[in-house]
């Protein structure tokens, strides 16, 4: 993978974490309406999805294909009840698994990263959608979980 584009992942993570780790509990719990997540619970769901992803991108290393099982986002959410989490340990769990994440990223080789897999269900998964019929390859997958994680910090660290 692209090694600027890793530099980049582990900055964005370190610079979030930074940021994350100056709000004060009572604003991580801060839910901004009814309906939407606290900081809190979506640093939640991003340890949520980096836990899924890490399985995802290692069985991609090892099988032809990228048809992996989905999971009740909002559901893991409430069920690991993020919102009465400490919140550096939330936010230093997140940071460290995104370290391996991108350890993972890093150390695939450029023919795995690249192969075209015909059958996948990206459709279903990825963040932006990959149309069931086009080939998804293991690098566009990761990008689409940067892209995620990214979209979900500027969220968890808006007003």
């Amino acid at each position: 993978m692209d090694a600027a584009f890793i530099r980049d992942f582990r900055e964005v993570v370190d610079a979030s974490a930074a940021r994350l780790l100056a709000l004060s509990p009572e604003r991580a719990a801060a839910r901004p309406a009814a309906d939407k997540w606290s900081a809190k619970e979506i640093i939640g769901h991003l340890i949520d999805s980096a836990s899924n992803n890490h399985g995802r991108f290692v069985r991609a290393q090892l099988q032809d294909e990228m048809v992996f099982g989905g999971y009740e986002q909002a559901e893991w959410v409430a069920v690991q009840s993020y919102q009465h989490c400490d919140w550096s340990g939330l936010v230093r769990l997140w940071q460290l698994f995104n370290h391996h994440i991108a350890r993972v990223m890093e150390t695939a080789e450029a023919e795995v990263l690249s192969r075209p897999r015909v059958r996948h269900n990206l459709d279903e998964l990825a963040w932006q959608p990959l149309d069931a019929g086009q080939p998804a390859t293991l690098e566009w997958f990761m990008r689409d979980y940067v892209g995620h994680l990214k979209h979900h910090l500027r969220q968890a660290l808006s007003p």
